[in-house]
């Protein structure tokens, strides 16, 4: 399943987890993972899990996060916006 993930530290991830993962976990693995550096949107984070990433966002290098910790929220993606998350 596509996510797009954020964390007590305010990191911004887009990246994979299990189809079956229990979403109320705090830790997670995080296969495919990007960071958002820096958002570049105009309408906030959700922007990023509708449209994906702007020409004005800064976004890192895959990898793969055997366990992202302290997560807060998990959101669903689109795939235009995961395309996007791919081609940054």
């Amino acid at each position: 399943m596509k996510v797009l993930v954020t964390t007590r530290h305010r990191g911004v991830f887009a990246g994979e987890i299990d189809d079956g993962a229990d979403l109320r976990e705090t830790s997670l693995p995080l296969r495919n993972a990007r960071m958002a550096i820096r958002f570049g949107t105009t309408r906030g984070l959700m922007q990023l899990a509708e449209t994906g990433p702007t020409d004005s966002s800064k976004i890192s290098a895959p990898a793969d996060i055997p366990v992202l910790h302290d997560i807060t929220a998990i959101f669903a993606i689109t795939d235009a916006a995961w395309a996007k998350w791919q081609a940054a």
